[in-house]
């Protein structure tokens, strides 16, 4: 007579997650760097943030530390958006050796682009040309050109998305393979709407935008999204949720592993940030830790809600292009293009 299977345990789920190794080294990585703020930091964050630059000490760093939390609420909810469909990116993905080799070398040409291009905007007697556009989401302090904006723009938009867009469709990868296409419409839209609308609803009250005359509103507004969807929207689409997510399923066959590397991919592309500093080893550190505790949050949603979709596109809706990038940074295109 057979033994009957034991129950599957509500926890099992959760164990299991748990145990993943680069999921436990992603917690480390959190902890440990939460944990040495104060030791590097001695009560004075020392960014260029003028948005940050009143806000206490204390709220100012919970602000970073808890990015990744809050990314776990839009998780779940993308989790419950989604929980009837079955979507298999791994399977877009080459054979293993394959998906590592691509994965290698796409991570390389990353740093690569990321390094020249503080070389490239200092050549220019410019600002280094960062993912992030000097000014976006801190607010601004420096002075910016028009001219400025359209090389950074341009700049990322062809060696983050363009080339590696051509190249992975030179392989032979389709835009399915890539995806960069919809096998559920609807439920593509619901998971946008939903998730679109409570970062807005957290975005909008006390926003600077609605200091802008409507003038200033229509033209900047314009600017941003088109300047950012170039800039920033589709170098993150085409760079992270549509070549290395598929890989990263691949070679780890878990979920939430994949979540934390794009998480931590994600951040990666961001150490170049305009309001780094690495002129001393303590503010190295600190721009470092800064850097993974704000951003890792956000590159696990977007790998996240590539995972349950199948579909790069959701991300660049629902959490990039409009929220944050269009809502916070209209202000800083008014005040760079003096509109």
């Amino acid at each position: 007579m057979g033994t009957a299977p034991a129950p599957i345990s509500r926890g099992n789920w959760l164990s299991r997650i748990l145990r993943d190794r680069i999921v436990e080294l992603g917690l480390l990585v959190w902890v440990g760097f939460a944990a040495a703020i104060p030791f590097l930091a001695h009560g004075a964050i020392p960014f260029d943030q003028p948005a940050l630059a009143n806000v206490p000490y204390q709220m100012r760093v919970g602000i970073f530390i808890f990015s990744m939390p809050i990314a776990l609420i839009f998780i779940s909810i993308t989790w419950a958006l989604t929980r009837r469909r079955t979507v298999d990116i791994a399977s877009r993905a080459p054979e293993r050796a394959v998906a590592l080799r691509e994965t290698v070398g796409l991570l390389i040409y990353g740093a690569v682009v990321l390094i020249a291009g503080q070389f490239v905007g200092h050549l220019l007697g410019m600002h280094g040309l960062g993912l992030h556009l000097t000014g976006s989401m801190f607010g601004l302090s420096d002075t910016v050109s028009p001219r400025e904006v359209y090389l950074w723009s341009a700049y990322n938009f062809v060696f983050y998305a363009a080339l590696p867009y051509w190249f992975f469709r030179r392989r032979g990868y389709s835009n399915e393979a890539l995806c960069l296409k919809s096998s559920d419409l609807r439920n593509d839209t619901l998971v946008i709407l939903v998730i679109l609308a409570i970062g807005l609803l957290s975005d909008l009250p006390g926003n600077h935008i609605w200091r802008l005359t409507s003038h200033q509103l229509a033209t900047g507004a314009t600017l941003a999204f088109v300047l950012s969807l170039l800039g920033t929207g589709f170098p993150i689409m085409i760079f992270l949720c549509s070549i290395l997510v598929p890989r990263y399923k691949k070679l780890t066959g878990s979920t939430a592993a994949t979540v934390v590397l794009g998480g931590f991919t994600y951040a990666s592309l961001h150490l170049a940030e305009y309001w780094t500093r690495y002129d001393s080893p303590a503010h190295g550190a600190l721009s470092v830790i800064f850097i993974v505790l704000f951003f890792g949050g956000p590159g696990m949603v977007k790998a996240y809600l590539t995972l349950r979709t199948g579909n790069a596109w959701v991300h660049l809706w629902a959490y990039h292009a409009i929220w944050p990038h269009l809502t916070g940074d209209t202000p800083i295109f008014v005040k760079i293009f003096g509109i």
